[in-house]
């Protein structure tokens, strides 16, 4: 019966984070236009200068909200802090002030930041049979809602004006409360439900010391090295193709997101393997990169496709291979230790790719880029030879 009240919660968490990943990328494709249209502020600077702060505050915010749930549940951290995130975008619909606009939507995204407790919280409840599908599915479902974010964002600021995106954003702080309220006082799911395994490499020697630094500085290069070719991408495929069209331009730079989706049905056809794969998705990345970077249409669209199917598993295969070492009851505390890093590696890509373009022209990003594949590559082979070891091992049992 519990376990029939643990699916049902699975399922409610997956649509809550649904909502909230749509209503945090709302803004994100049309900081400009805000800040032009609102504020009358037409440097680029600026943009890069407030998109770099939100990343900083999404950076401390998640580890703050882990250690709090330490002593606090998830949900009940959500209701206040969605309430609070509901508030403080309101009043960024109505002020004028530039300054108190910085102010004020920053530390909402530090109370928004809380619902990616989300994930590891569905994670608790779930056996890690499991884990491999749940991750890919939250994946997509991030793809997803950051392409229903940004085009009902679009047509907030072409059809209504821009700072109206704050009160669908507010909405969508305070269904978040409202989900989380219901869930606690609901009789129907398991709330208290945690799942409690041994992790398959049980032997304490096989795990690297210091893992979570080690994952996370190696994940930073892979989110640094996939960030930095997707700003000027556009342009990049503008610059020689025949086809100027920006729906074509965005269609192409989507073709991962559609890509993740076509994965993601595989995964679920065939038996997971946990973590394995890492290195076959790093070396199909690489191949993809370099088509990439090749100035030709057919060559791009193929290595789009290549490299969508890489970075969807090197990506959900490097979380699996975290909550595989970690153990329930740190799953949120690792895992913001881990998103921190990443989070730092999307911040320096965003602060050096346009230095780089300007520098060295736009191919220079794939170049980069392939560099940091090679070296997360070389340094996951080195750290973690003796949990794939051991993998083998089990596999062969």
């Amino acid at each position: 019966m519990s376990l029939h009240r643990g699916m049902k919660l699975k399922t409610f968490l997956i649509l809550m984070t649904l909502v909230a990943v749509v209503s945090d990328y709302l803004l994100h494709p049309f900081y400009p236009q805000f800040f032009e249209l609102r504020f009358g502020m037409k440097n680029p600077k600026n943009v890069g200068y407030y998109f770099a702060a939100i990343c900083f505050m999404v950076m401390i915010a998640f580890p703050f909200w882990a250690y709090v749930s330490k002593k606090v549940s998830e949900l009940n951290i959500l209701v206040y802090t969605q309430a609070v995130a509901g508030m403080l975008a309101l009043y960024c619909y109505y002020t004028t002030s530039y300054i108190n606009f910085w102010i004020v939507s920053l530390v909402m995204v530090l109370f928004k930041g809380s619902y990616l407790l989300v994930y590891p919280y569905i994670l608790k409840i779930i056996t890690k049979e499991e884990h491999p599908s749940i991750i890919g599915l939250l994946s997509v479902v991030v793809h997803l809602g950051g392409i229903l974010g940004a085009v009902l964002g679009g047509l907030t600021v072409d059809y209504i004006n821009p700072s109206s995106i704050f009160l669908i954003m507010a909405a969508g702080d305070f269904i978040q409360m409202a989900m989380s309220g219901y869930l606690l006082k609901s009789k129907k799911y398991a709330t208290d439900l945690i799942i409690s395994e041994e992790s398959a490499v049980t032997d304490k020697k096989n795990i690297p010391k210091g893992f979570i630094l080690k994952l996370g500085l190696i994940t930073l290069i892979l989110y640094f090295s996939d960030f930095l070719i997707r700003p000027f991408f556009s342009l990049y495929w503008e610059s020689f193709s025949m086809y100027k069209s920006k729906l074509v331009s965005g269609t192409i730079y989507a073709i991962p997101g559609f890509v993740a989706l076509i994965a993601l049905w595989i995964n679920n056809k065939r038996k997971s393997k946990g973590h394995e794969g890492i290195i076959n998705a790093l070396c199909i990345g690489l191949i993809g990169l370099v088509l990439q970077g090749i100035p030709n249409e057919a060559a791009v669209v193929l290595g789009r496709i290549i490299y969508g199917w890489a970075i969807f598993q090197g990506v959900v295969k490097f979380d699996i291979l975290l909550f595989e070492l970690s153990s329930p009851e740190s799953y949120s505390l690792d895992y913001s230790k881990i998103h921190f890093f990443q989070n730092l590696g999307v911040l320096l890509a965003s602060l050096n790719v346009g230095i780089i373009v300007d520098s060295f022209g736009l191919r220079m990003p794939f170049i980069i880029a392939l560099g940091g594949f090679i070296l997360t590559l070389v340094l996951y082979f080195i750290v973690f030879k003796s949990v794939r070891k051991v993998h083998k091992q089990l596999a062969k049992a």
